[in-house]
């Protein structure tokens, strides 16, 4: 008969709850590594962002303006695998935003955008009003940003939404929350 010691229970135990305490934490947090260079000078290529999987299901909040969030995309890799796309929210549903001579215009005054690149963004755009279950995202590095400008994207739909991004992990010298 096979008898295991008080010893090895104990690590057995460890290890079964190590890994409880992992699948609970990845219900609720998604690791993800930033590697384009549309949501610049915010973030990097190579930042590493924890996004909270349940910060807009779980208290039944909306996404809110200046939100970054993570949502799937029909754009792939070039492995063929479907693209998240890491953006900041601009406008929510029953907003109106339009975007002329380099300024973003919500609901009919300009926005004050300090976070962006380059303080410009280079899309001419009629004014539309986002419907419900949509928003209208773009990266910070406006001129360097498929967002929802692009037809390939356009306004993202709620249920494409991934999570809220609310940590950066890494670079060290970064690390923290995102929003002031």
């Amino acid at each position: 008969m096979f008898h295991l010691s008080d010893n090895a229970k104990e690590w057995i135990k460890d290890i079964g709850l190590a890994v409880i305490i992992a699948v609970l934490i990845l219900q609720f947090i998604k690791p993800t590594i930033v590697q384009e260079h549309s949501m610049e000078n915010t973030l990097k290529s190579g930042d590493y962002l924890f996004v909270s999987k349940q910060s807009y299901k779980l208290f039944g909040k909306d996404p809110g303006r200046g939100d970054i969030i993570v949502f799937h995309s029909s754009l792939t890799t070039a492995a063929g695998k479907e693209k998240l796309l890491v953006k900041r929210v601009i406008a929510v549903p029953g907003d109106t935003i339009s975007i002329s001579n380099g300024v973003v215009y919500l609901n009919g005054d300009p926005l004050i955008e300090g976070y962006t690149k380059d303080g410009y963004t280079d899309t001419e755009l009629s004014e539309i009003t986002i419907p419900e279950g949509k928003l209208f995202c773009m990266g910070d590095n406006r001129q360097n940003s498929a967002d929802s400008r692009d037809s390939r994207i356009g306004l993202v739909d709620d249920d494409l939404i991934l999570g809220k991004v609310v940590f950066r992990l890494f670079p060290f010298n970064k690390i923290g929350g995102l929003y002031k």
